[in-house]
């Protein structure tokens, strides 16, 4: 019977943006594609966040107030084995290879197209 109840569960997406605009916008069409999004702007709250309760994918802005997605990614990649799918408007190589050696599953740069988002958040 657990095992039933954890199927039907709904996944739970962590997304840490710090442009709320945006933000309400990908968690309104997650949520309507059957996810739960929490969202958070703040670095260290979501880091705390991370390691509070179980989650199925963090979505991480890279460039946040205080500390950047690239430094979150760094402190909680070892220990959270869950995806992560950063989201950025660097667009450049170099920035896509980091975030990839640093652990990222995947990479999306804005503008975000919500279909392929999705897509990408349902691969992972």
């Amino acid at each position: 019977m657990e095992h039933l109840s954890t199927l039907n569960r709904r996944q739970t997406i962590l997304l840490v943006e710090d442009d709320q605009e945006l933000a309400l916008l990908i968690q309104e069409y997650l949520i309507k594609n059957g996810f739960e999004v929490e969202v958070f702007e703040d670095c260290i709250a979501a880091i705390s966040r991370i390691f509070d309760r179980p989650l199925d994918l963090v979505i991480l802005d890279v460039m946040l107030p205080g500390q950047s997605g690239m430094d979150v990614l760094k402190e909680v990649r070892p220990a959270f084995k869950e995806p992560i799918l950063m989201l950025t408007a660097l667009d450049e190589d170099m920035d896509q290879m980091l975030g990839l050696e640093l652990g990222a599953d995947d990479y999306v740069i804005k503008p975000i197209k919500p279909r392929l988002l999705l897509s990408r958040v349902r691969a992972l």
